[in-house]
């Protein structure tokens, strides 16, 4: 982990000196598991739970005392999917047990127990079955600050399942949603400059906040020319991509999406109700620290969209173009 760390403080740096930094899990050491193997799935033997729960917080410590601040921790990432990379396989009850009788418990005698604990982390399609078994134990759910998710159950061939973080939000309203991951699969460099993949972002943000999401976190920043690097050939788009033949940086539209959210929402920002007349609109809406509203719109469609943006009986004009998102900030 050493290598990386020049690496984080550079960013933090060029982000203003701070980050909101979490960590996530993808596999115990191959010696901890039943299979042996770091890779293709597997589960934590029972005689480790306390070891691997010891990891977490030596990991975080030798973090923090290299100078970067950890904000929270995942317990496991996508701990439903028996995947080629490291991967390891906790059902609901097993996660459940292993945060109420080591996970927890050790990051409180860590002095951790400020860090936000996120549970699940995986897809939205199984997300209010995890929560539900996580959060009805009392005993667990004290050490539970939220749950997070991906947005991959589109590998099934569904659309992407908004109302389940409604149900676990209203279910739930004292734990935190987390985006957690997302990025579009199947690298093609002839495809950068799609638009879908923008779209793709601004239509699971939209909706991601007004399900009663707090945070939203992109997958991966940069990428080279091939979607990589990636040591088992899983390749994927990034909202920029390095070419590293011509040592160019291509900025997709995705970058400018995710733009519309990181530039005008700031940390601290609180969401506020903003609803569209039409379906051609896409919108949410943001009181920022400032007193400023941020409301962003978006219109998937061919159809050019004027419309009035109205706050308490006053209204300005605006116009949605075709495939298009835009943010109006009101003062």
């Amino acid at each position: 982990q050493q290598y990386k760390i020049p690496f984080i403080k550079q960013a933090t740096a060029a982000a203003g000196g701070k980050l909101t930094m979490y960590v996530s899990p993808w596999s115990p050491p191959a010696w901890m598991k039943d299979t042996k193997n770091m890779l293709q799935g597997g589960k934590l033997l029972p005689e480790f739970r306390q070891s691997w729960a010891n990891y977490y917080v030596k990991f975080i410590q030798a973090y923090e005392k290299a100078g970067i601040p950890i904000w929270g921790l995942t317990v496991q990432n996508e701990p439903m999917a028996k995947q080629k990379w490291e991967s390891c396989i906790f059902t609901a009850e097993e996660e459940r047990d292993f945060v109420k009788g080591y996970l927890g418990p050790t990051l409180k005698k860590g002095g951790l127990s400020d860090k936000k604990l996120i549970g699940w982390d995986h897809n939205r399609d199984l997300m209010f079955q995890r929560a539900a078994t996580l959060f009805d134990d009392p005993e667990a759910s004290r050490y539970y600050w939220g749950l997070g998710y991906h947005w991959y159950e589109t590998w099934t061939g569904s659309s992407m399942q908004f109302d389940n973080l409604r149900r676990v939000h209203e279910t739930y309203p004292d734990k935190h949603l987390v985006f957690t991951e997302g990025c579009v699969e199947n690298f093609k460099f002839d495809n950068v400059q799609d638009w879908t993949l923008g779209e793709r972002y601004g239509n699971s943000m939209i909706n991601d906040f007004n399900a009663g999401t707090v945070a939203w976190t992109d997958w991966n920043i940069l990428l080279d020319e091939t979607g990589g690097p990636n040591h088992v050939g899983n390749f994927c788009y990034a909202p920029i991509i390095g070419d590293t033949r011509s040592g160019k940086l291509i900025y997709t539209n995705s970058y400018y999406y995710i733009g519309h959210f990181s530039k005008f929402v700031r940390p601290g920002a609180k969401r506020i109700a903003t609803t569209a007349s039409r379906d051609v609109l896409q919108t949410t809406a943001f009181l920022n620290p400032d007193g400023k509203v941020a409301v962003v719109v978006m219109n998937q469609t061919n159809q050019e969209q004027p419309f009035q943006l109205w706050i308490k009986g006053q209204a300005a004009q605006a116009t949605s173009r075709p495939h298009s998102i835009m943010t109006l900030v009101v003062n």
